[in-house]
């Protein structure tokens, strides 16, 4: 008996330690996962989750977000300042689409994507008036107050189920794109097509970043 509890005391710090290294390791693998600027899901595993949404049998809106003349925040401010931004949309992303119970993903650059549940359109239109309430909050950096203009687009998918990620970000990214040209605010996609209504470049709206020529 004293031989056994002498085995297993030996054997209880190795144990521990590999329990801290599994525990570490899992925060290594989940952080390489994550944007670092704004803890946001990186895009595959943002994609991941988005996937396994989808299949849930639940109606689904994916949205594009791009923020304004983010360029020019870079130019007057500082690209210290532009990060700040960045961050700050980010964290007011991630915590809309936690009070919906949805995801959010950094896609890159001023470039962002979430999925919430949606039922109804109307009920859509009131969480992406919420969404846009919220990102319109000035950032503050270094004494300034730092306006902020984002475009938001939003696929709405209400057939659960069996929904595309793939095409629901293209019609998402085509609405953004045409909230932009008008100024901002938000746009809904929710009469889906089999093909896009804009010309695409390796799945992604022609002219967007990654489009020329190669995989985004």
């Amino acid at each position: 008996m004293s031989h056994t509890m002498a085995a297993v005391s030996a054997a209880l710090p190795l144990v521990s330690g590999w329990s801290v290294h599994g525990l570490w390791m899992r925060h290594r693998i989940e952080g390489s996962r994550r944007d670092p600027l704004t803890g946001l899901w990186a895009r595959d595993a943002f994609e991941e989750r988005a996937r396994k949404s989808l299949s849930q049998k639940c109606q689904r809106a994916v949205l594009v977000l791009d923020l304004n003349w983010f360029k020019q925040i870079n130019d007057t401010f500082g690209h210290a300042a532009g990060d700040a931004v960045l961050r700050a949309t980010g964290q007011r992303l991630a915590q809309w689409a936690a009070d919906n119970s949805g995801v959010a993903g950094r896609l890159g650059g001023d470039e962002f994507t979430a999925i919430i549940p949606a039922y109804g359109i109307d009920n859509l239109r009131l969480d992406l008036s919420d969404l846009a309430e919220r990102l319109a909050q000035p950032v503050e950096f270094e004494g300034r107050h730092i306006d902020v203009h984002a475009s938001v687009g939003a696929a709405w998918y209400y057939r659960a189920g069996t929904g595309d990620l793939s095409t629901l970000l293209r019609r998402a990214d085509e609405q953004m794109y045409k909230a932009k040209q008008s100024g901002g605010g938000w746009r809904i996609a929710h009469r889906l097509r089999v093909a896009p209504q804009m010309g695409t470049v390796n799945g992604r709206r022609a002219g967007r970043r990654g489009t020329r020529g190669e995989a985004a």
